[in-house]
């Protein structure tokens, strides 16, 4: 369930009011007049359930609400009510299968600026997944995944993909396309002051790697592994089931086939960095192709329960 406050100008509450009441998906209404100061107008506080808050937040953006005054929406972890659950009821589907569109575009919307923490954080995940490369260290490699923030311009990319939001495809193209180069640039850099630190050498890049040189062999398994991630990663974000991604984060290698790569051009590996750049480009095509046919399989299928339901 999703609680949603509206600020609506008073020349359109009654509207506003209208719509919820006749709208199954919507309870809890609570109007508040003239409270609202910027913008000047009149709270209306109301619960949706997942199922039907697009239909319902689609009828409010289209009285301009969005324009002329604001909707805010918040996830309700827990709510004891009749009510509530006489309207999951009376609409079709199941909320956990329910995607709420405007909520993960703005969600994965914001993770799309290219911003100074952005690059922090890739720059960080990339050197520490280079130096688990160094070492064959699985432990490193993980943390690095945990640590990259590139699954969040990939999930936005797949939803402007389907819903042809042109500014979503952009931003997220312009994070992960200035991103993951402005990170290896800068492993790159770290490599070789590590190594005239006496730190790391290029013998332990050229040593047996039994842990972790799966990294610069991509394989057949390689496309499944990011196939089966990028579905998971979208399916955590649509039915709101965050803890899901950490494991989607771990399973797939775009960080580390960065850093592997990053690692080898320091050294001058030729085989290694173009087996790591190879890797990276089929786990993120692997994740996009599998996110936008994940969300357009969440279409169809919602729409089929809507009219059946």
């Amino acid at each position: 369930m999703l609680h949603v406050r509206v600020i609506a100008p008073k020349r359109v509450t009654d509207q506003v009011l209208d719509a919820l009441t006749a709208d199954e998906a919507a309870t809890h209404v609570v109007r508040l007049p003239d409270v609202a100061l910027s913008p000047p107008g009149d709270v209306v506080e109301f619960d949706v359930v997942r199922e039907g808050a697009s239909t319902v937040l689609d009828r409010l953006r289209g009285l301009g609400i969005d324009d002329d005054g604001a909707i805010v929406v918040e996830r309700v972890d827990a709510a004891l009510s009749a009510s509530a659950r006489r309207a999951a009821r009376r609409v079709p589907g199941l909320g956990v299968d329910a995607v709420v569109w405007h909520e993960i575009e703005q969600q994965t919307g914001e993770e799309t600026a290219l911003s100074a923490s952005f690059l922090a954080f890739m720059t960080i995940a990339t050197v520490i997944a280079a130096i688990g490369v160094l070492l064959d260290q699985p432990i490193l490699i993980v943390g690095s995944m945990v640590v990259g923030p590139e699954f969040g311009p990939l999930a936005a990319l797949c939803i402007g993909l389907v819903q042809a939001k042109t500014y979503l495809v952009r931003r997220s193209l312009v994070a992960l396309g200035i991103g993951f180069p402005f990170a290896m640039v800068i492993t790159v850099v770290a490599v070789w002051l590590l190594t005239a630190a006496g730190l790391v050498d290029e013998s332990m890049l050229l040593a047996e790697r039994p842990l972790t040189d799966f990294i610069w062999r991509p394989d057949a398994l390689s496309w499944v592994i990011g196939f089966l991630g990028g579905v998971a990663g979208i399916l955590s974000l649509t039915s709101a089931k965050a803890g899901t991604l950490v494991g989607v984060l771990i399973s797939v290698t775009t960080v580390p086939a960065a850093a592997n790569a990053a690692v080898a051009v320091a050294y001058g590996v030729r085989d290694e960095a173009l087996g790591s750049a190879l890797q990276l480009l089929i786990n993120l095509a692997a994740i996009v192709l599998a996110g936008v046919l994940t969300l357009l399989v969440q279409r169809v299928v919602w729409r089929r329960a809507q009219r059946t339901g």
